[in-house]
């Protein structure tokens, strides 16, 4: 017994120095070597892209998959991100890594492979030859409904952007895209337009979603165009980031300046997508691009437009008026959505949605203002709203102001915003004399009636001149200045009369 407890102990002992050393991976690592070695295996190549520069949606799907697997932990290098939420970590798969899945009892690997030359990634599947027949369809099915399962269950919307073409040849690869997850907030709710536009604007784009059928039938490419046109600051790129969170899409904003070739671009874009071109008409009107005028028309409706369906091409422009009607003509635009400066329907949408205002004292001034016509944009009067939102009545007082002064300023959006922007100093400053000489607002007295005015004691004063004429002292302070003027004169009168003589008396 004595001797049979010896050799208990040390195997005990070296049992668990094995299992928490790397000796019983390496023990396990040359068994499955070992193993391998008794069956013969198939090999499957995944590209990321196909000969065409296109993304293959499988590689996609299965590096989803690949990435969901509680087996990612396992493996020798892996990749840790944040994920949309701030407390989510996803795990992705490190390149040239091993990843090992079973299903119906059948061992399946993957390889993560990277071309060094060429930067391409790719997907190798290792299955056993006699398991081949039995699993492979099925498999592959089951890849396809867990990334169905797995993307219904993210609903992660991405924000994709152009990478220069310039850097492409400097060693980028194939990559032409770069993505962020989309964190707009914008949804119709909150979008400020027209309630029956809104309205109709939804019920085409559910009407589009459920089309594929109709599109098939009648021979067209399964796609939607609209143009969004109007002033800055109207609404028009929060519009297409509210359609981005209704149809759940991917954003695929392009900036033609930094493209030689669309058509690459259109390949490597995925289905249920929206395609961005924002101030498309600076682009046409300046030559801003090294893109000719035909490359655009073919991007829009040419044939390189069906590499995909499902898709929803959005244009913004300021103006349509010195546009090419070869561009506007239906098939390349679908819809057209004018976004005009603020009225005051979108005035009171906005101060519903900034003060939960439904109304106010100052509605009627505010409604008298913008019946004389619209000069302000709906940004120009959130900015107000936003520096105000402490005090509703404050924030509609300017309003009223900016407006009326807005007419009397040139149409240039920079003065306007500079006005804006002091108007909002001038009302959050401390109303103290040393400020009101410096403010920007207060205008000069007028020369010739700086006599008939003021006195001319005050007229020369430096710090009181600037407060009589912006302001600062009302009606009552003005009077209560002249009624002293004029009691100083009396003085000064009476103090001279003595100094007469008799006779001059």
């Amino acid at each position: 017994m004595f001797l049979y407890l010896l050799a208990i102990i040390p195997l005990c002992l070296l049992v668990k120095f094995v299992s928490k050393t790397s000796i019983l991976h390496i023990l396990k690592k040359w068994l499955r070597l070992l193993q391998d070695k008794f069956y013969v295996y198939q090999f499957y190549k995944v590209p990321q892209f196909n000969h065409n520069m296109q993304e293959n949606q499988l590689y996609r799907k299965i590096s989803t998959y690949l990435n969901s697997l509680p087996c990612v932990e396992d493996s020798d290098f892996t990749n840790l991100f944040s994920g949309s939420k701030s407390n989510d970590i996803n795990l992705v798969l490190n390149a040239d890594q091993k990843i090992v899945d079973n299903f119906l009892g059948s061992r399946i690997s993957w390889i993560n492979e990277k071309d060094e030359k060429t930067g391409a990634r790719s997907f190798v599947l290792k299955i056993r030859r006699n398991d081949k027949r039995q699993i492979l369809r099925a498999y592959l099915q089951h890849i396809h409904s867990k990334f169905d399962e797995i993307e219904q269950r993210r609903k992660e919307v991405r924000l994709f952007v152009n990478v220069n073409d310039e850097s492409n040849r400097n060693g980028n690869g194939n990559r032409r895209w770069v993505s962020v997850p989309f964190t707009h907030p914008a949804t119709f709710d909150t979008v400020v337009m027209e309630q029956d536009l809104k309205n109709k604007v939804k019920a085409d784009l559910e009407t589009f979603l459920k089309s594929k059928q109709h599109y098939n039938r009648i021979g067209r490419i399964w796609k939607r165009n609209y143009l969004l046109h109007g002033p800055s600051g109207t609404g028009k790129s929060t519009f297409i980031a509210a359609m981005a969170n209704f149809l759940t899409y991917d954003v695929y904003n392009i900036d033609l300046s930094k493209v030689s070739d669309l058509k690459l671009l259109l390949l490597q874009s995925t289905n249920k997508s929206l395609i961005v071109i924002e101030d498309l008409d600076s682009y046409l009107c300046n030559n801003s691009t090294a893109l000719s005028f035909s490359a655009i028309l073919n991007f829009m409706d040419g044939i390189f437009s069906c590499c995909g369906d499902e898709r929803v091409m959005i244009f913004t422009m300021n103006s349509k008026d010195q546009i090419d009607p070869a561009v506007l003509r239906p098939g390349r635009i679908d819809h057209y959505i004018h976004f005009p400066l603020c009225d005051f329907n979108a005035f009171k949408s906005l101060a519903n949605s900034h003060f939960g205002l439904k109304d106010h004292k100052l509605f009627p001034q505010v409604e008298e203002n913008f019946q004389t016509g619209s000069v302000l944009s709906p940004a120009e009067i959130s900015e107000i709203m936003i520096s105000n939102r402490s005090s509703p009545s404050r924030a509609l007082k300017l309003v009223i102001s900016t407006h009326q002064n807005s007419k009397l300023v040139p149409s240039r959006t920079s003065d306007k915003i500079e006005m804006i922007h002091n108007n909002i100093e001038a009302d959050l400053a401390p109303k103290h004399p040393l400020w009101l000489s410096k403010s920007r607002s207060v205008r000069p007295v007028e020369e010739s009636s700086e006599s008939d005015k003021y006195p001319q004691g005050l007229i020369k004063s430096k710090s009181v001149r600037p407060m009589v004429e912006s302001g600062a002292f009302g009606k009552e302070s003005v009077n209560d200045l002249r009624k002293f003027y004029g009691l100083i004169r009396i003085k000064s009168s009476r103090k001279k009369s003595l100094d007469f003589d008799t006779s001059e008396k």
